[in-house]
């Protein structure tokens, strides 16, 4: 009786352990285009999509692309970074959101790498609602022509966020990049080396007068407006952009010398 009941507290203690290691959560996940979302999401038992990954991954930690693939879009409600280094990271959606960050005040997000693409009738590549600070690089960010509200990013934050975007080509949205914070949030948008062409309505456009918009080493071309503001948003250049061949050309309100 004695060994029947020791033999049984062993097979509930590996059923316990195994259930916890189950749920466990890995700094670094990974995705591939033949993943699967039921494995853990390791480098040798990847995931399929980005969704899949995020919940196996701890607050704070990587999502790696480990070969090409569509990885599906996602809402971010934490600090994460999602990166692919040297082989395609997709994301296609149509008549919806490609990312969408609804992460708390203090968190930070990264994407690195991605190509997120709006077949026309996609509405935001990537929308910021609530973050501290999101760094957006290497992007490809195209096709976000949903009627009324097709844009690359768009930074409509509900608490002060910054928003960092280098290396990106923002091309065939509605509007390229869209900040208008809420009521009771601020944005402060930085660009550095981004390309944005193609917007049938403006590459750039700031509302509110929370709104801050940074541009260096940039270049806004064959767009139909470049820039637009609205209430007592800024845009501000360090006079080392180009702004031109667009059907309508305006420049910023105000030129920051570069220190």
């Amino acid at each position: 009786m004695f060994r029947w009941m020791s033999l049984l507290a062993v097979a509930v203690a590996v059923l316990v352990v195994g259930s916890s290691e189950g749920h466990a959560q890995a700094t670094r996940t990974w995705v591939s285009g033949v993943g699967d979302d039921a494995n853990p999401c390791s480098r040798t038992a990847p995931c399929k999509t980005f969704a899949g990954a995020i919940s196996k991954t701890q607050a704070g930690g990587e999502i790696s692309v480990l070969d090409p693939g569509g990885f599906g879009y996602l809402t971010i409600t934490k600090s994460i970074s999602i990166v692919a280094r040297g082989v395609e990271g997709s994301v296609l959606v149509s008549g919806a959101n490609g990312i969408t960050i609804n992460a708390g005040p203090n968190d930070e997000v990264t994407l690195h790498g991605l190509t997120i693409e709006g077949l026309g009738t996609g509405t935001n590549g990537v929308r910021v609602l609530s973050a501290r600070a999101v760094h957006i690089s290497n992007c490809i960010i195209r096709g976000f022509q949903n009627a009324g509200s097709g844009r690359g990013v768009a930074v409509e934050p509900t608490v002060p966020t910054r928003v960092n975007i280098s290396d990106c080509t923002i091309v065939k949205n509605q509007q390229g990049i869209f900040v208008s914070p809420q009521a009771s949030g601020r944005a402060g948008v930085v660009l550095n080396r981004v390309t944005i062409s193609d917007s049938s309505l403006q590459a750039i456009r700031a509302e509110r007068g929370t709104a801050t918009v940074f541009m260096s080493n940039s270049v806004v071309s064959g767009n139909n407006v470049s820039l637009g503001t609205g209430g007592a948003a800024k845009i501000i250049s360090f006079g080392n952009n180009v702004i031109a061949d667009n059907t309508v050309n305006r420049s910023p309100a105000d030129t920051l010398p570069l220190q």
